[in-house]
């Protein structure tokens, strides 16, 4: 190649180097920029209650099944927080008040869809009313008569409010689920309200089981799902969201449902609920 060929290609090579730098040093920003995002996105503090089986402490630590959920979603978006389990009041006075907060398992309402985001249906159960076993024939001869007598339920769940919608007016709250069961055997009310997916394990833990109790009415059927703070970024339920379609989708959702709810039809849609409108 002659000289002036040569001293040309060197020319243009000193002239292109400088203008592919800014090409680069925005990619490079472009891609720390979205894994800073990501990883910001990620950042939760997360409750869950004592509500055997979907949610409760252990010897060990938390087990349940919605546990093994958002243990899996967390493996899927890069989630390493904690998950803490503390009294239902905190952990909803959290998801109302606080920044990038996730709590489960809430029961979805026309209420609650204004005040926070949800992500589900994680179960499906049924909130009913129970008696003590031998009592339910009784209580249902009474008719509308029925709504006047002490009716239990723990405070601040949406069995109290179920319960309050639908007409009792003589509610008594106790501050956790397995109390409140305590409460209608120790006679403090007649009846005692509660979702169909926890009574067997509620009834466990206090030495008793399903077969000391009767069914009375079902109140309306319920969805569960998983709350997230109004202040929470769209970027990290987007995250929640695709991971629990990907477990929805390659069966994996399935297959924990079905080792704690055998029997139990697996919800298999994902809906994701604005709240704040």
């Amino acid at each position: 190649m002659p000289a002036p060929a040569r001293l040309s290609m060197y020319r243009q090579q000193i002239v292109m180097r400088p203008m592919q730098m800014p090409v680069l040093i925005l990619m490079l920003a472009c891609l720390l920029s979205l894994s800073s995002a990501t990883a910001q996105a990620q950042k939760l503090s997360i409750y869950t209650e004592d509500w055997p089986p979907m949610n409760f402490k252990t010897k060990t630590g938390i087990d349940g099944m919605a546990v093994d959920i958002v243990r899996a979603l967390q493996a899927l978006t890069g989630s390493r927080e904690n998950i803490q389990l503390v009294p239902w009041a905190r952990g909803y006075k959290a998801v109302l008040e606080d920044e990038s907060v996730m709590l489960f398992s809430l029961g979805r309402s026309p209420e609650r869809e204004k005040l926070m985001h949800m992500l589900g249906p994680i179960a499906i159960s049924k909130t009913a009313v129970y008696s003590r076993k031998g009592e339910a024939a009784r209580l249902k001869a009474l008719d509308s008569d029925i709504y006047k007598l002490p009716v239990g339920a723990y405070r601040g769940s949406i069995f109290a409010d179920a319960a309050k919608k639908k007409g009792f007016i003589n509610l008594a709250q106790a501050d956790s689920p397995l109390n409140s069961s305590k409460m209608l055997f120790a006679h403090r009310f007649d009846m005692w309200v509660e979702g169909s997916l926890a009574v067997n394990s509620i009834l466990q833990e206090s030495g008793r089981t399903a077969a000391d109790v009767e069914e009375v009415m079902v109140l309306d059927s319920l969805e569960l799902y998983l709350a997230f703070s109004l202040k929470t970024p769209a970027t990290t339920i987007t995250l929640w969201e695709n991971a629990l379609r990907q477990m929805k989708k390659d069966g994996s959702f399935q297959k924990i449902h079905q080792k704690w709810l055998p029997g139990e039809a697996p919800p298999l849609e994902v809906v994701r609920v604005e709240g704040g409108h």
